[in-house]
């Protein structure tokens, strides 16, 4: 089965283009849903995250993600914190989620750090979903009621574009003038080639 890593900065619509493969087919192992469950309460990872962000994290056993992400997202040391906690932890889950799918047309590994994670090397294509800053403002305000100030932090914690842009088999442009459907029409030919 062929993987694509799936990867861009916050808010360029990778959910988004997750969305119309899995209509195509496709599997998605989708890193913020895996992140969840690696983090629910029972499991282990949660009582490392309360150790290096504070107990104040959780709340009768369940993690705090809004005060968990801006503590996270206050620096880069943060940042590389939560990452290096998380990713082996949603790693090891995703592929035994996608071997367990084996006769799909192919996995899409929906993640945000795929390039940071390292993940991307264990793809056979990567994909990177890009959109202007100003856009992806307006849709992380949107998608997660909050304020400006807080989606500015959490866009300045990433890495610049070319970050993403220069590991990419594939660049996604989700934003107008560009139609979704003929950029992925452009990821789909790449994996039939």
């Amino acid at each position: 089965m062929q993987i694509i890593g799936l990867t861009g900065p916050t808010g360029a619509g990778k959910s988004t283009v997750s969305a119309r493969l899995r209509e195509l087919g496709f599997y998605i192992a989708d890193g913020d849903a895996i992140a969840r469950e690696v983090a629910a309460p029972g499991e282990p990872l949660l009582a490392q995250l309360a150790e290096a962000f504070g107990a104040d994290i959780l709340e009768n056993g369940v993690l705090r993600r809004r005060e968990l992400a801006r503590r996270a997202f206050a620096g880069k040391d943060t940042l590389q914190t939560l990452n290096r906690l998380m990713h082996p932890a949603i790693e090891k889950r995703m592929f035994e989620r996608i071997a367990a799918h084996p006769d799909c047309r192919a996995a899409v590994i929906d993640a945000a750090a795929l390039i940071e994670s390292g993940i991307y090397k264990r793809c056979d294509l990567v994909a990177v979903v890009t959109a202007p800053p100003e856009v992806r403002l307006a849709r992380i305000m949107a998608r997660d009621g909050i304020g400006e100030a807080d989606a500015l932090v959490r866009i300045g914690a990433q890495q610049p574009d070319a970050f993403y842009t220069e590991k990419a088999d594939v660049v996604l442009r989700n934003f107008p003038p560009y139609s979704l459907d003929a950029e992925i029409q452009k990821l789909l030919e790449r994996l039939s080639a």
